[in-house]
């Protein structure tokens, strides 16, 4: 019989019934729910009445861990806590996944990426859009470096609409002390993780937040922001949570033509020649030569069939094919700081109405943080209250 991975859950919220619900349905066929944890008791007749074998159910996820029923974890909890059981985990020699962000701070995220490197422990993130085949490409085009260097980048993501009572499911959701930010913090991990893996990691940071301009929330659900990156170029960023309907464009232009990612393709305008060389001999009367093309995305790699285009289900089978075989990662738990330094950056900078530099100044980052935690307020909700995700980009 083929080992499964025995896998501990933690947290058994949207993102973790989630994930068991994946394991259930046959998606991740080297993997076995193995136990739970929860510090709501109302989550044991979930996991009772929604998994078809009995589950051990524990109220800490320190007692699970120290249980020797599991061979590795997923970390679901709220954000805070991502890096507070990684640590707890990896120090147990056990595995393990964090849900996205990878934290709330970039000082926190680093002390977790310390016990990372010294107990070797493999450590992954939930970056399932990584799995994605149109991003993928995507990627490839752009540091292959076939069509030139990049002059600008420009992503709106405006459909991760969501209601008040979204808002209202959780006394901890859009919450300095209980969430660290807003639709930056909660949803855009995913795309600023993806820019940043498929341009580089920008030099500056400007940005103009609004707080609670369309719902009844501390944090932010209207961001603009402005990059400009090491070689000239620049980039926009541009998200909400209170456009319906949204958009979800993702624009790269290059030296040689221009990238597009919307409504599920990867559109492509490249030319044989660069723009600034074509651009020296032109006329001023003839266009710049460009090809237009809708470039085919599909994975012809029969070994990566059980990651790509798979989301979550894809990062989890291929942490058991790390644990198991020493396959990669979709995302190493190391390289989640580069989204949450952008997202911090995006803070700070609206915070303190200037321009920030990266690397980002950590001390400055959580002082100005813990200023708002300070203050921070909670709502009453009742035990067990649950509302879904309401936006298509959440499953993409």
């Amino acid at each position: 019989m083929e080992r499964k991975i025995r896998l501990g859950v933690i947290g058994i919220g949207n993102m973790g019934t989630g994930h068991i619900k994946n394991i259930e349905g046959g998606k991740c066929p080297e993997i076995i729910l193995a136990a739970a944890a929860d510090t709501n008791p109302a989550k044991e007749q979930w996991i009772k009445d929604n998994v078809s074998h009995p589950v051990p159910f524990f109220h800490t996820a320190e007692e699970m861990m120290d249980s020797g029923l599991v061979d590795a974890v997923i970390v679901a909890t709220p954000h805070y806590g991502h890096p507070v059981y990684a640590i707890k985990a990896m120090k147990r020699g056990l595995p393990v996944v964090i849900e996205k962000p990878a934290g709330v701070y970039t000082k926190h995220v680093k002390e977790m990426i310390a016990v990372a490197d010294e107990t070797k422990v493999p450590l992954a993130i939930m970056m399932n859009q990584r799995t994605s085949s149109i991003y993928r490409k995507m990627r490839e085009i752009v540091q292959s470096g076939e069509m030139g260097a990049i002059k600008r980048t420009s992503w709106i993501v405006t459909d991760w609409y969501r209601t008040q009572a979204y808002y209202d499911s959780g006394d901890w959701r859009a919450t300095w002390s209980g969430e660290g930010g807003g639709v930056l913090m909660n949803q855009c991990p995913h795309q600023l993780d993806l820019w940043q893996w498929i341009c580089g990691m920008p030099k500056t940071v400007s940005a103009n937040m609004y707080f609670g301009k369309w719902h009844d929330i501390e944090v932010e659900d209207d961001v603009t922001v402005f990059v400009e990156y090491e070689n000239g170029a620049t980039g926009t960023f541009i998200t909400t949570t209170g456009d319906c309907p949204g958009s979800n464009r993702f624009e790269i232009t290059l030296e040689k033509g221009k990238l597009i990612a919307e409504n599920h393709k990867l559109l492509q305008w490249i030319s044989e020649e660069s723009e600034p060389e074509w651009n020296k001999k032109a006329s001023g009367f003839e266009k710049f030569p460009l090809e237009f093309r809708e470039v085919d995305t599909k994975n012809t790699d029969e070994s990566m069939a059980n990651i790509v285009d798979k989301a979550h289900s894809g990062v989890l089978n291929a942490f058991a094919a790390h644990i198991l075989r020493g396959e990669p990662l979709v995302a190493d738990g190391r390289e989640g700081i580069n989204g949450l330094s952008i997202s911090n950056a995006c803070h700070l900078s609206a915070w303190t109405g200037k321009k920030v530099s990266l690397p980002l100044d950590d001390e400055e980052y959580y002082n100005e943080l813990m200023k708002r935690v300070a203050v921070s307020r909670r709502k009453e909700v009742p035990m067990g209250t649950g509302v879904a995700d309401l936006s298509d980009t959440y499953n993409s």
